[in-house]
């Protein structure tokens, strides 16, 4: 099953949680905790992953926080999973850092079309924004319409 980490989901709540709130405004990760209903050590520890990745700025001082390193619009589902828990691949021979860990990697049949698939799947994922997933209703992901469609044949057919 594909599935991204509670870290990576609670990552996300918390991001569009401080994009809910003026952009110059550091928020503290009680702020954030508050507002997300997220554990506070959780989300300290999701707020300085993501500072280290430079999707947050950290602000020292009294009156410190974090903030949005840019406009919610302008950070990609994509790069918030690859801070939080690495390269986004579906199979070992579609990770660069893992490629040629598997034994079968050089002579298999499907590895080309895992690579197509987790294109695609980066490039969804690079499409929908954090400020998207502010939104009340989801996004619509449309196919690209140059894209070939494959013909699925059914096993009925094929008899």
């Amino acid at each position: 099953m594909l599935r991204i980490s509670k870290i990576t989901d609670y990552g996300i709540v918390a991001l569009t949680t401080m994009g809910r709130h003026e952009a110059d405004l550091p928020l503290t990760a009680r702020d954030v905790s508050e507002g997300s209903g997220l554990p506070l050590p959780t989300v300290s520890k999701i707020l300085k992953t993501l500072t280290r990745a430079g999707i947050l700025v950290s602000h020292r001082g009294t009156k410190g926080g974090y903030t949005l390193s840019r406009v919610a619009g302008d950070i990609s589902v994509a790069e918030v999973i690859t801070a939080l828990e690495g390269p986004i691949s579906v199979t070992e021979c579609t990770d660069h850092g893992h490629a040629g860990e598997c034994d079968h990697e050089s002579g298999c049949p499907v590895r080309g079309h895992w690579q197509v698939i987790n294109r695609a799947i980066v490039g969804a994922l690079q499409g929908i924004t954090v400020a998207e997933m502010m939104l009340t209703e989801p996004v619509q992901i449309t196919a690209d319409r140059d894209a070939p469609v494959p013909e699925f044949v059914s096993i009925e057919e094929e008899r």
